[in-house]
């Protein structure tokens, strides 16, 4: 087998141990209410959804800019940018690791002002 082949193998095998490592300590816990967030949600989050969100940052922004023209002069400009890109980056780098809803310190809806 090539290097890359190898490669390939060991981050998958670590990544579907870390996986189900997380399942089980997860499936193990009580429920601490609606705060706690789970090592299962975290990995998930961590390796799926942040990826997932930071292409669809980088997609947003490039989407903003090609609707830039259109955008400025009927002076929606703030709201295109808003929605295609903060709420995007938002999401993807304002959020706590493994929670779904909120941004920020202030813990607010993800989306919302």
């Amino acid at each position: 087998m090539t290097t890359i082949q190898n490669l390939k193998r060991t981050i998958v095998t670590i990544s579907w141990v870390a996986l189900m490592a997380g399942g089980g300590a997860a499936m193990a816990q009580e429920d601490f209410g609606s705060d706690h967030v789970d090592s299962g949600g975290m990995l998930a989050d961590l390796f799926i959804v942040r990826p997932v969100a930071l292409a669809g940052t980088v997609l947003g922004t490039a989407v903003f800019l090609v609707a830039l023209p259109f955008t400025l002069p009927s002076r929606n400009v703030e709201d295109t940018a808003n929605a295609f890109v903060a709420r995007p980056f938002e999401y993807t780098f304002n959020r706590p690791l493994g929670d779904f809803d909120h941004c920020g310190a202030t813990r607010h809806v993800c989306g919302g002002n």
